[in-house]
């Protein structure tokens, strides 16, 4: 747990580093640095929840990503 809050802090740090370097903004650094993981994790939820969706499962059958589940006998 260490290391994954550790490694959340320096996500905190570098982007709000990165959007005032190019912004020189404090403002808008504060708010990138914060709204950008609530986003991330909102598409996050809906990415995982269509992963397994049969078309999902297709698309990365046909084009050779993502691991195979076995499919239940019968």
């Amino acid at each position: 747990m260490t290391k994954t809050l550790s490694f959340g802090v320096m996500h905190l740090i570098t982007a709000f580093s990165v959007t005032y370097a190019l912004t020189g903004s404090v403002t808008v650094a504060g708010a990138v640095t914060f709204i950008e993981p609530l986003a991330n994790t909102v598409l996050h939820y809906f990415f995982d929840k269509y992963w397994d969706h049969p078309r999902a499962r297709a698309f990365r059958a046909r084009w050779g990503g993502g691991h195979r589940q076995p499919q239940p006998a019968g």
